[in-house]
């Protein structure tokens, strides 16, 4: 049995096919830990797979795991060709994402909260974030005062909280999405 996803990309709209099916009888029962996230990396990596080739764009798929969490690469084969998939300031990347974790839960039975990266882009930005961390963070140090970074996305703020831990400061996410920001605050809490 299969489902069917409509993608919108520059308005024509593509039609990938998610195969519901277990593809073992294990498949429909529970999976867990490592064994849970390889299979979401399959599941996101068959999916994109055949998103690829409805688009006709070339990409290679890298699976990884880090941490508690599936990791799926779609590395360019020749330069921009995967900028369609990525969008303007990664809304398409967030969209796409959205969907091959629809498309892994709907194979494991699972969520999934699996990461995608298309062309680095998330690498990119990772990067970039950090670096903006790293100044916030030297303020925060030499003021000793609390400092609000702009507004981000639920990936930019866990990449900012990762180096302000790292650094061993203390942070904290405020406000409302699309409105939602860090604070970094120099001092630890008082614990005693």
């Amino acid at each position: 049995m299969s489902d069917s996803t409509e993608i919108m990309l520059d308005e024509e709209v593509v039609v990938a096919e998610i195969d519901s099916e277990p593809d073992s009888e294990e498949g429909a029962g529970k999976l867990s830990g490592q064994r849970l996230l390889e299979s979401e990396g399959d599941a996101a990596a068959d999916y994109l797979e055949a998103l690829l080739d409805i688009t006709d764009l070339d990409g290679d798929i890298d699976i990884d795991v880090e941490g508690n969490r599936a990791m799926v690469s779609v590395v360019e084969v020749k330069a921009g060709d995967l900028h369609l998939l990525v969008g303007d300031d990664g809304e398409v990347l967030d969209a796409l994402q959205e969907l091959t974790r629809l498309a892994a839960a709907r194979e494991t039975g699972e969520r999934s909260r699996l990461m995608l990266d298309i062309g680095g882009h998330r690498a990119a930005r990772r990067a970039a974030l950090v670096e903006v961390a790293k100044v916030a963070i030297e303020e925060a140090r030499k003021s000793g005062e609390p400092v609000q970074m702009a507004p981000m996305t639920a990936f930019e703020r866990k990449v900012v909280h990762d180096a302000v831990a790292e650094a061993g400061f203390i942070s904290a996410s405020e406000g409302e999405d699309p409105k939602r920001y860090v604070v970094i605050m120099a001092n630890q809490p008082n614990l005693g």
